[in-house]
């Protein structure tokens, strides 16, 4: 705790450049985790059959954008909190979905590929919805200056971190496995540092600056986010497992890049307090899916292996059939049936007698 304490010490002595180092570390080992775990060897069936893929661009960049949108308009926020409301809805998906989606018994493989393929697709469409959406508040100084550029160069500086951890997965499987739990636990360290410092720095008086109108949207957007998944995932007839996952996939942001990008892309005076709606939403994002866990703990999970144990042979889309029927026809070729090798050894038996 004493350590804790020296260490903002030291960050605070310089408020901007402790502040804007700390986030950028923060970002670069997020990213660096979520690059670990990504397998090379699973890119190519994924790209064949891109659920994934085609998931991610809806939620990440269809609804989560349109979400934010609206709410800033229902809300009848101010520019400045708009900005700030877009840019968390139009970010890419965070490894916290990826903690969640493994303690609801979700499908891995789609959370992590939708996690990736989202911060991919980012480096295009984040841009676009920001100017897209923003158009609403035009007139406004902010969003005349709207940074895009620099937002598109913050995006561009997290393939290198994201292609490094790709690189050690591929070579070092053991010690991405070591980076993994180390960035998921600077995950929560960061936001907990995070909140610290910007109490400290912003103050209690400040702090109350912030409308309450924007905190009732740092709660409703991830509920949102969370239904909206949940409602994708149904239209697309998947399995229960898979809904849960496209739920908190579509719900959590990646709030260290949102943080990263309003701290270092815009002018500080003109954010001021507002610097702290990522945090918000990262705190209800957490608290909303914390409880979603719950009741699947508690209400859900007999529920769910009920269903998945009476309905093995029914399948709800007709890329799960194929893939079930392929697999049967390769296990089932050049096989030889207990029954049939037990005729071959009595026939043997009885030509030796």
């Amino acid at each position: 705790m004493q350590a804790l304490c020296s260490f903002l010490e030291i960050l605070t002595s310089d408020n901007e450049w402790g502040l804007s180092v700390f986030v950028a570390l923060a970002l670069g080992a997020t990213m660096l985790g979520l690059g670990c775990t990504v397998e090379a060897s699973q890119l190519g069936a994924q790209l064949r059959r891109p659920l994934g893929l085609l998931l991610a661009l809806l939620c990440q960049f269809g609804l989560m954008p349109l979400v934010a949108f609206l709410l800033a308009l229902v809300f009848a926020l101010d520019e400045v909190a708009a900005v700030a409301v877009l840019l968390c809805g139009c970010c890419p998906g965070g490894n916290l979905s990826n903690i969640m989606s493994l303690l609801v018994d979700g499908d891995m493989n789609l959370s992590i590929i939708m996690t990736t393929s989202s911060t991919l697709l980012a480096l295009l469409l984040m841009p676009l919805c920001l100017w897209l959406y923003s158009r609403a508040w035009i007139n406004t100084p902010l969003v005349r200056l709207l940074p895009l550029g620099a937002v598109s160069l913050t995006l561009c500086s997290t393939l290198l971190p994201i292609g490094l951890g790709v690189l050690i997965r591929y070579r070092y499987p053991r010690l991405a496995d070591i980076l993994l739990k180390v960035s998921l636990w600077s995950l929560l360290v960061t936001l907990v540092v995070l909140f610290i410092l910007t109490g400290t720095m912003l103050g209690p008086e400040l702090l109350a600056t912030i409308p309450a109108t924007v905190y009732v949207v740092a709660v409703l957007m991830p509920l949102a986010g969370y239904a909206c998944g949940y409602g994708v995932a149904t239209l697309f007839h998947l399995p229960p497992h898979c809904k849960r996952t496209v739920s908190l996939e579509t719900g959590c942001q990646n709030v260290q890049l949102c943080t990263a990008i309003l701290k270092l892309t815009f002018p500080p005076q003109l954010i001021g307090s507002i610097y702290m709606f990522p945090l918000l939403y990262a705190l209800f994002q957490a608290a909303e899916a914390g409880l979603i866990v719950l009741a699947y703990k508690i209400y859900g999970k007999d529920i769910y292996k009920q269903d998945t144990l009476g309905g093995e042979e029914e399948d709800t889309d007709i890329s799960y059939k194929k893939l079930k029927e392929e697999e049967v026809l390769d296990t089932s070729y050049g096989t030889v049936t207990a029954e049939s090798h037990g005729s071959v050894l009595m026939e043997s038996a009885q030509t030796a007698l």
